[in-house]
């Protein structure tokens, strides 16, 4: 059983910062790439940004600068790091698993305050 999951969220305000996890457990043959995705309320999913397993990063351009994805590939798992957060930030962070398969984890919210 393939378990993603995904944690750190929670309330901050604006110009704060938060520091998002996700790991991925279970039977998982080779992992390629990690991502975050974001869902805004009334809005659809979006991407947030990715990370190869070589290392390789890209992102939103809503976010460029202020987030920073890193990996450790010998655990599963995957962080986002998200300093000067807006209001726009807020919605809930799903983490998207790219391996024989997608796996998506169940998704940790994230609130902005003004």
């Amino acid at each position: 059983q393939v378990q993603v999951v995904e944690s750190g969220g929670g309330l901050v305000q604006a110009g704060g910062s938060l520091r998002l996890s996700c790991a991925a457990s279970g039977i998982i043959f080779s992992i390629n790439d990690m991502a975050w995705y974001r869902q805004a309320p009334g809005k659809q999913r979006e991407f947030v940004a990715l990370a190869t397993r070589g290392g390789n990063t890209q992102y939103a351009d809503s976010v460029k600068g202020r987030f920073t994805i890193s990996r450790d590939n010998a655990k599963n798992t995957v962080y986002l790091q998200m300093n000067s957060l807006k209001p726009e930030d807020t919605g809930v962070y799903y983490c998207r698993v790219f391996g024989s398969t997608t796996y998506w984890g169940q998704g940790t919210q994230v609130t902005v305050s003004s």
